[in-house]
């Protein structure tokens, strides 16, 4: 099915919450670990959890009394948000999605990443977030550098 296009995996799912602390006891009990518990800008707070053998979760709870976050919680409810595809070339891969008619939105660079959005509004209803990363998102960080990653290694273009 995969035509030779660019390198891509799963990296995570997001899952909203009201609270981290009221839905982590179920990742306990399937045998999550958390990785990663960090707070964006005041908006929303995440949490990495690694689930066996490289598989990742991430809870994401608002913070500000108004985001994204709290507006989907209000119109879904806790739930499945988003499921992120690290890609080794985001360019590459936006091309072939456009050109296959599915549209790509939001898309921002920083210094340790690239990230874009697709749609939902596909016939998944699913929240796609692609993510490149460079070689500085390991080095800034104060955890591991495999703890960041599928496979301890970040995808790349080769």
């Amino acid at each position: 099915m995969n035509d030779g296009g660019p390198p891509a995996r799963v990296d995570h799912v997001g899952i909203a919450v009201e609270d981290v602390e009221s839905a982590e006891p179920l990742l306990a009990a399937l045998g999550c670990d958390r990785l990663i518990d960090d707070v964006v800008d005041d908006r929303f707070r995440w949490v990495y959890y690694e689930l066996g053998d490289g598989s990742r979760i991430e809870l994401i709870e608002p913070v500000a009394e108004e985001s994204f976050l709290t507006e989907y919680l209000d119109r879904h409810g806790p739930g499945l948000h988003h499921v992120t595809i690290e890609v080794a070339d985001i360019d590459a891969m936006t091309a072939t999605l456009e050109a296959t008619g599915f549209q790509v939105v939001d898309r921002e660079e920083y210094a340790e990443w690239t990230e874009a959005f697709v749609s939902p509004r596909n016939p998944t209803g699913t929240l796609f977030q692609l993510m490149e990363y460079t070689a500085a998102y390991p080095e800034n960080r104060e955890y591991a550098p495999t703890d960041l990653f599928v496979g301890d290694d970040r995808l790349s273009r080769e």
